[in-house]
């Protein structure tokens, strides 16, 4: 997965902030979502963030599917990222 050309990303003392350059809009993600964004950025698949997010946090693997799958696809929806998705299995067609 990658985010957009002209997506900022900033590490914040609570988790990350990413700012789409060409709205002006941000949002601010959680440690929880962070950890889900640092993975997938740096090209692990669902079941490794699964895996993660499970040892990590007090959180058992069908939930810790169900967040992942629902911030990427907020991600989709506000088009922070690049596409390829289905094909890299992190969202449903």
């Amino acid at each position: 997965m990658r985010l957009r050309a002209d997506v900022s990303l900033v590490k914040t003392d609570y988790g990350k902030i990413l700012l789409d350059g060409r709205s002006g809009k941000y949002w601010e993600l959680n440690p929880t979502g962070s950890l889900v964004l640092d993975e997938l950025l740096s090209g692990k698949d669902l079941d490794a963030v699964i895996a993660r997010l499970t040892a990590e946090f007090e959180v058992g693997p069908e939930q810790a599917r169900s967040d992942a799958q629902a911030l990427v696809a907020a991600l989709v929806e506000e088009g922070l990222v690049e596409e390829g998705l289905v094909e890299e299995g992190l969202v449903d067609r």
